[in-house]
């Protein structure tokens, strides 16, 4: 009966973890800013990594379908600044250029579809322009 028992309880693991698998979702993906040296300035370049936190392994191909710069962590969110996306240059990197027009703290909007992911994959990443 015990061996009866212990496969039962082995198969029933065993369908659990394929089916956790199935219902993976948006939050098991980690957008992290990677650039380190943003300056006051026009055309400063972000960039971003995306990651798949299961696995620790970097996301290619995800599309970014919005993006919003804005200074909200220092308490204007009007304050905004165009996006533009530029060429990746390594995998699940992604770069972006905006004008980051005064000293302080930055919020960066981002939004994704990740292959085979039905959630949309979002972050909030705050920065800080330095003169």
């Amino acid at each position: 009966m015990t061996n009866m028992f212990r496969r039962i309880c082995g198969s029933v693991l065993a369908l659990l973890i394929g089916v956790s698998a199935l219902w993976a979702g948006a939050d098991d993906y980690r957008f992290e800013i990677v650039s380190t040296d943003h300056r006051v300035g026009s055309g400063v370049t972000i960039e971003l990594r995306l990651t798949d936190l299961r696995t620790g392994q970097p996301v290619e191909g995800a599309v970014i379908y919005a993006t919003r710069m804005d200074m909200a962590p220092d308490g204007m969110e009007a304050m905004t600044s165009a996006v533009t996306a530029l060429p990746a240059e390594g995998p699940g990197t992604y770069l972006f250029s905006t004008d980051l027009t005064m000293a302080g703290g930055w919020r960066f909007s981002v939004a994704a579809k990740v292959q085979g992911e039905p959630e949309t994959v979002k972050a909030e990443l705050e920065l800080r322009a330095e003169p």
